[in-house]
């Protein structure tokens, strides 16, 4: 059974920057697309950036020229770095990975920006 164990997050003023990453074990499957989720106070959960096995990208709007997502394929990690955070960035922030054709979460981290 995969697991993904999620790391980084916490409180971070205004415009600052945290670096999330999410290791995945437990597995004798290769991963396919990993990405990342957040979930803000009384809103869905949305999607934020995903990325596939060979590196192709996609962001929401709302968080281009901001975020950067990558992986390293060798240690079955995927990464957020988050940079010129606002406060509407506030969230849980969940890790996903697609392994074997089924999808796997990380716990979440909470990313607290104050203004």
């Amino acid at each position: 059974q995969a697991q993904l164990v999620e790391s980084g997050g916490g409180l971070v003023q205004a415009g600052g920057s945290q670096r999330l990453s999410c290791a995945a074990s437990g597995s004798r499957f290769s991963i396919g697309t990993m990405g990342w989720y957040r979930q803000a106070p009384g809103k869905q959960r949305e999607l934020v950036a995903t990325i596939t096995r060979s590196g192709s990208t996609s962001y929401t709007d709302s968080v281009k020229g901001r975020f950067t997502i990558s992986r390293d394929n060798a240690k079955n990690t995927v990464y957020l770095q988050v940079d010129s955070l606002k406060s509407e960035d506030t969230a849980v922030y969940y890790c996903y990975a697609d392994i074997n054709w089924r999808a796997y979460w990380g716990q979440g981290t909470q990313v607290t920006v104050s203004s």
